[in-house]
């Protein structure tokens, strides 16, 4: 990402905000590591609607689904129940069938965690590996970042 301190992310990154609940946490209240994965999960697919292509539209339109195919995380500080965290979602690398995101997890602007995902372009049909179609191979292409 842009910045990895404990200051807020730049502006320009799609952000998706979410809220801790009891089934998040752990007995004592923290996140369970797990969940974090599904928080970032849900930004990514926010983020693919936000540029017009839902994943049930990416599978009927384009016969393509995603996959994750690596995750590298690293936990900074803890999450708890009741924070209402930001999530955000930078399209790092596309490539014909594959696809890196950068990920934060932050609280009141505190990094939480951040992430590297690696997606896997696959057939709706089959779940093979497969190119990403061309028209949105281009629009992902358009929408890489620089971020760091």
């Amino acid at each position: 990402m842009t910045q990895t301190l404990d200051t807020a992310p730049a502006t320009d990154l799609f952000s998706w905000p979410t809220r801790v609940y009891w089934e998040d946490t752990d007995a004592g209240g923290v996140v369970y590591h797990a969940q974090y994965v599904a928080f970032m999960e849900r930004a990514r697919s926010e983020w693919l609607r936000a540029h017009g292509h839902g994943q049930a539209s990416l599978r009927d339109s384009h016969g393509t689904v995603f996959a994750v195919r690596a995750m590298r995380i690293d936990f900074r500080l803890p999450a708890r129940l009741d924070d209402v965290l930001s999530v955000s979602v930078a399209l790092l690398h596309c490539r014909r069938a594959s696809a890196v995101f950068v990920q934060e997890v932050r609280r009141d602007g505190v990094l939480l965690l951040d992430a590297e995902v690696r997606v896997a372009a696959l057939s709706a049909a089959d779940f093979r590996p497969q190119a990403i179609p061309d028209a949105l191979y281009t629009q992902l292409k358009s929408l890489e970042t620089s971020a760091e």
